[in-house]
């Protein structure tokens, strides 16, 4: 499979933080730095064939990370974002590649 992963992205994971004087707060836990492959939603058949995950905004290709397993519950950075992750899955079942389909998350202005 030859792909471009020509996108550097962080997994990363949010924990409970304490800081000096006591207070919890949370924070980011970078559980990887990798190159990826990024493809974002357009109106190709592929996409279309992904009804269940409408609200999926772009999709992460990447190797697959040795003692790493990609939950739902972290979020993927990059240059254009922060991106929570809808569903993450082994490509072809192989062990090789992980895909996963993610939302980007859009900051609101008070």
């Amino acid at each position: 499979m030859a792909i471009k992963m020509n996108t550097f992205i962080d997994i990363v994971s949010t924990a409970p933080v304490k800081d000096a004087e006591g207070f919890v707060t949370t924070g980011d836990n970078i559980l990887a730095s990798v190159r990826a492959y990024k493809e974002d939603r357009h109106g190709s058949e592929r996409w279309a064939n992904m009804a269940a995950f409408a609200e999926a905004s772009a999709l992460f290709r990447f190797r697959k990370i040795p003692g790493v397993t990609v939950y739902t519950t972290m979020f993927i950075v990059c240059a254009d974002g922060r991106y929570n992750i809808i569903n993450a899955e082994d490509v072809r079942g192989r062990g090789m590649y992980i895909d996963c389909l993610a939302k980007l998350i859009e900051g609101s202005v008070n």
